[in-house]
């Protein structure tokens, strides 16, 4: 049977320097419960691991006065009087704020669980987004409000990343390239190589990028996925 997901709280990107105000889905896993609030889904958390504030790393998902985040950068302070703290900036995945907290150094802070899964595009409808589960090869569906920043480079059999915190996918990644065939593509004119040495070119996903005046429809490109760039010919 295929699992849905549905939005639930903010979800940040993964890089973290862009984090755009976007809904985490819960993710239906097999064997654990649930329980329906409203309109709301909610899950158990995975196990949560305390360390002491000292050991902290960049890039750890932890708790922190009642919301969970992504550690961003960490300052050991050792003021003149009292002791050290570490100064942690942290990224709420519930409202994509940032905010510095402030730890002893021995205070013992909540890791949180986290997991990533290799899933394979296989269509789209009104309903979602359908992968499969290279692991499980059950069918998951994730909702377009995940996807509406990667619709122009999907086609069916691309593997993706979800990253899932606590249960929840947050966050999708695609490969750094894709390669995808030319539906369109005007013929270049003569002369054209001096003053347009690009033109325009509809991929089969619909998104139009612009190529070297060479380019011919059924031609294969790779296309750099974070900028939607022209790489070359696949």
């Amino acid at each position: 049977m295929a699992k849905s997901f549905y939005p639930w709280h903010f979800q940040p990107n993964l890089n973290l320097d862009t984090w755009p105000s976007k809904p985490p889905t819960p993710r239906n896993t097999t064997g654990r419960l649930k329980a329906a609030h409203g309109n709301f889904i909610q899950y158990p958390t995975f196990n949560i691991m305390a360390i002491v504030a000292t050991n902290l790393k960049k890039g750890q998902c932890i708790k922190y006065e009642g919301e969970t985040g992504v550690v961003l950068n960490l300052e050991h302070r050792t003021p003149g009087k009292g002791n050290a703290l570490i100064a942690a900036t942290i990224r709420s995945f519930q409202t994509g704020k940032t905010k510095t907290i402030r730890f002893a150094s021995s205070e013992k802070v909540d890791i949180v669980e986290t997991d990533r899964q290799k899933l394979e595009f296989s269509y789209s409808d009104p309903a979602g987004f359908h992968f499969m589960d290279l692991t499980t090869y059950e069918t998951i569906t994730l909702p377009t409000t995940m996807m509406e920043d990667h619709v122009d480079y999907l086609k069916e059999g691309l593997e993706v990343e979800v990253l899932f915190i606590e249960g929840n996918a947050v966050t999708v990644t695609l490969p750094a390239t894709v390669e995808l065939e030319v539906t369109e593509s005007s013929e270049g004119l003569k002369g054209d190589t001096a003053n347009n040495p690009t033109k325009p070119a509809t991929l089969e996903t619909g998104k139009i990028v612009q190529v070297p005046l060479f380019i011919k429809q059924g031609d294969v490109l790779k296309i750099n996925t974070e900028d939607g760039s022209y790489l070359g010919r696949a």
